[in-house]
């Protein structure tokens, strides 16, 4: 099995660890990694890499993210999720009050750059372990607030019940953010609680869904994106010539001159790729050469 990008389709109920159990199964190599989890609820985009091209994922997995939701106003959970216990409920009057126009103030009130506590049962680590490691052992986690980066939240439709309101919502976001604090956030701010329902990861970065493949009857061959395609998706190029491509895989600088036209303004990673397609290395300018920070053996990288 080459090197590759692999995009699945993850259906409910099972790990993110379980899909990528099934995709070495499939692929005949242990060497497979994953560029950011899903919770068992969620659906929708894994993005895996194969062999070598797992250090690719490193590039990917801070790529900003976009999800369809469904957010329950009227009471909290423990997880903010519907996997949780679910907490005392809000009053009918103030489910009540949750108006269209509460709602979109809510809503924008966490939209934009805004600082973000992460839910105590993420895989956020405290002194090495992960949160929700320390929440089952009945510690009581306090985690701090990070900065994360909204830019779009959207309320697609609110259905209303006895003693709830569903919003159905779209969320572009930073790498980090959870939606299933922003639930519970909006919930405080109106005053009802809140907690997912339902949540489906559509796209990371230029990675859709709509381009994944379902689990079952995966074929790992015939969806197996090359480190190239794939790294021109997420990262600025260098075409660099066959003589610059031996020296790179050799850890050697370039002159960054005869790819000016592509790095000049660039900074941070560039996906370095010779003639015959291949991704030679992910590099950094500096000053006018190209340095190695992420090399891909010369067969594993096709």
């Amino acid at each position: 099995m080459n090197s590759g990008i692999l995009l699945v389709d993850k259906p409910q109920g099972i790990t993110s660890h379980d899909v990528v159990a099934r995709m070495r199964r499939l692929a005949g190599t242990r060497k497979i990694g994953h560029a950011g989890t899903l919770d068992p609820m969620a659906t929708g985009l894994l993005v895996l890499g194969v062999n070598d091209a797992t250090r690719l994922l490193h590039y990917l997995v801070g790529l900003d993210k976009e999800y369809l939701a469904t957010i329950r106003l009227g009471w909290d959970t423990t997880t903010d999720d519907a996997e949780g216990e679910p907490l005392p409920a809000a009053s009918a009057a103030l489910v009540d009050a949750v108006d269209d126009e509460a709602l979109v103030t809510a809503m924008q009130r966490q939209t934009g750059v805004i600082e973000q506590v992460p839910s105590a049962v993420s895989a956020v680590k405290v002194d090495g372990k992960r949160a929700y490691q320390r929440v089952r052992e009945g510690e009581a986690v306090e985690l701090a607030a990070r900065t994360v980066t909204v830019s779009a939240f959207e309320a697609l439709a609110v259905r209303r019940g006895d003693g709830f309101v569903d919003v159905d919502v779209r969320v572009e976001c930073s790498s980090g953010t959870y939606v299933r604090a922003l639930a519970r956030d909006i919930g405080a701010d109106l005053g009802t609680g809140g907690h997912l329902t339902a949540l489906r990861r559509t796209r990371i970065g230029a990675f859709g869904v709509d381009e994944a493949a379902a689990l079952e009857g995966f074929d790992v061959a015939q969806a197996l994106m090359s480190p190239s395609d794939a790294a021109r998706r997420a990262l600025p190029v260098a075409s660099v010539t066959t003589e610059q491509a031996v020296d790179l895989g050799h850890g050697k600088r370039i002159d960054a001159g005869p790819a000016a036209a592509v790095t000049e303004a660039v900074a941070g990673a560039i996906a370095a790729i010779a003639p015959d397609d291949r991704l030679v290395a992910i590099v950094e300018r500096r000053g006018q050469t190209l340095k190695v920070v992420t090399g891909f053996p010369a067969g594993g990288a096709s």
